[in-house]
């Protein structure tokens, strides 16, 4: 890929990132979280209060994306065929058949709302999809399209009438992304930016703003993709990696706090996970390696879902960001 193709990929890429600031204001983390997922190839886990545009943003993104969106309800009395699909039989002039009806997991970007009120059964049928980029129904096996993710959304307060995910299905999202209140001043515009999308959605037809403007193309996407897995990445950054998923696993060696409030450490995927983001980081950054900042950068998005905190830990109101803190203090670059 020459030179003027890199830069025209990375515009367009900073043009989808700038579209979905217009819809959430005072979230650009966030934005970029999801546009890392994206570009990584992962899934994402979205957590935050009721009201703090969870939904919205991933419908920013696949908005401005050209793709195929679905979106998932999770409630408890659903099943697992409403979200993979199942075989219908059709009966014809010339005979009998099963065909298999697809379900909504068959898209390009799928909003799993609310996953964790949906029981186990449901929840595991999104594992072979997330992780193996295909779904078996019957004994038949039904691939996914080439760009495909998983935006899962979860509420942290509200636990009756919940199933908490397994660690199974948590290790497999790529990133864990946590939305928090916007300042008061974000907030004041959230209230103009609302008030002008129902002031345009009232308005007479005439009247109507101007036709939407072109979507990415998942072109756009791949070819970012291709540059992003050209990043180069030292050996110190290897291995600066490794013995960050290496000190959750042995965190007394790394001083009294972590040895207290570590129980489980993360798995391999934890170390693919900073690679993935790390790199995909960097390019958004502007730079064809890796450093230190970048690591840094998403470790938390990495690390928070996958750590088993101790109950001594939870008993003093440690959470995962703050053992993460403590790890990236602990953890020299060799």
């Amino acid at each position: 890929m020459t030179q003027t193709d890199s830069t025209e990929t990375r515009a367009q890429i900073e043009t989808l990132i700038s579209r979905m600031g217009e819809a959430i204001i005072g979230q650009r983390d966030v934005i970029e979280r999801l546009v890392i997922g994206l570009l990584a190839n992962g899934n994402l886990l979205v957590e935050g209060l009721p009201g703090l545009a969870k939904t919205r943003a991933i419908k920013a993104l696949a908005k401005n994306l050209e793709c195929d969106f679905s979106r998932i309800q999770f409630t408890p009395d659903l099943l697992p065929s409403d979200v993979t699909g199942t075989e219908v039989y059709y009966q014809t002039g010339t005979g009998s058949e099963f065909k298999f009806d697809p379900g909504p997991i068959f898209a390009n970007v799928v909003l799993a709302d609310e996953i964790n009120r949906a029981p186990a059964k449901v929840q595991a049928a999104l594992l072979e999809a997330m992780e193996e980029r295909q779904v078996t129904v019957a004994g038949t096996t039904h691939k996914m399209p080439p760009l495909f993710m998983v935006m899962a959304t979860q509420n942290p307060i509200e636990q009756e009438g919940t199933y908490p995910l397994p660690e199974a299905q948590m290790d497999r999202f790529l990133m864990h992304v946590l939305i928090t209140y916007p300042p008061v001043e974000d907030e004041v515009l959230v209230i103009r930016l609302v008030r002008g999308e129902e002031a345009a959605a009232n308005a007479p037809k005439e009247d109507a703003a101007k036709p939407p403007r072109p979507a990415l193309p998942q072109e756009a996407v791949f070819a970012a993709r291709r540059e992003i897995a050209g990043i180069h990445v030292s050996d110190a950054m290897e291995r600066y990696m490794a013995d960050l998923v290496n000190a959750t696993r042995v965190p007394q060696n790394y001083g009294p706090d972590l040895g207290r409030w570590i129980e489980i450490g993360a798995s391999p995927r934890a170390s693919l996970a900073l690679d993935k983001c790390g790199r995909t980081h960097a390019w958004l950054r502007g730079r064809d390696y890796v450093d230190p900042q970048d690591i840094r950068a998403i470790a938390a998005n990495v690390f928070r879902h996958r750590l088993g905190l101790s109950y001594e830990a939870q008993g003093e109101g440690v959470t995962p960001d703050q053992v993460v803190d403590e790890l990236i203090a602990q953890v020299a670059l060799t």
